[in-house]
């Protein structure tokens, strides 16, 4: 079992509990899937830069992405229904878990003047996604063999119903909102 794991069962899980007044421990949100997204528009006039961007989230997830495809054509944008145009990887259980771990511990605050993140990425259900600029960040990619900085969407998806029950659930994880403490706001 994981280190945040273990974490989650032993000290989130219950604070969550007595916070929210959950009758069941099985109502308590969890960290359901986290979804790593590059999107490449260049991938319409260079293909190559698609094989960088698979090798680099390969790096970085752990688990080898899919190639996602335009779903439609756009004429003003010169793409074609059906051109590779990103990836994409879905990391659950312990790779979620690992990656959520380093993520949070490692990769964000590698971000240069790094004051925490906004609490407002969240889309109304308790699921929170973040863009990341840079994906030099993180200590697998080597600076040196970069030839162009991507950037990637990161998407954590949780159990929660609401907002309020995912900030708690992700800041309890270790995640650095700005201006955000459990329990206070």
């Amino acid at each position: 079992m994981s280190k945040l794991k273990a974490y989650y069962k032993s000290d989130v899980s219950p604070r969550l509990i007595e916070h929210f007044g959950y009758k069941n421990p099985m109502q308590t949100p969890k960290l359901d899937k986290v979804v790593l997204n590059m999107g490449l528009g260049e991938a319409i006039q260079n293909i190559k830069i698609l094989d960088s961007a698979v090798e680099e989230l390969t790096l970085i997830a752990g688990q080898k992405p899919m190639i996602t495809r335009a779903k439609k054509s756009i004429a003003a944008f010169k793409l074609r229904e059906g051109m590779p145009i990103g990836c994409t990887v879905t990391l659950r259980r312990s790779r979620m878990y690992d990656f959520f771990d380093k993520l949070v511990n490692v990769a964000l605050p590698r971000v240069r003047d790094f004051r925490g993140i906004s609490p407002k990425g969240f889309d109304g259900h308790g699921n929170y996604t973040l863009g990341i600029r840079e994906q030099i960040i993180f200590p697998e990619i080597d600076y040196d063999k970069v030839d162009k900085i991507k950037g990637l969407n990161i998407s954590c998806i949780t159990t929660a119903r609401t907002d309020e029950e995912g900030r708690a659930l992700l800041k309890l994880l270790g995640m650095p909102f700005k201006n955000y403490e459990f329990g206070k706001n």
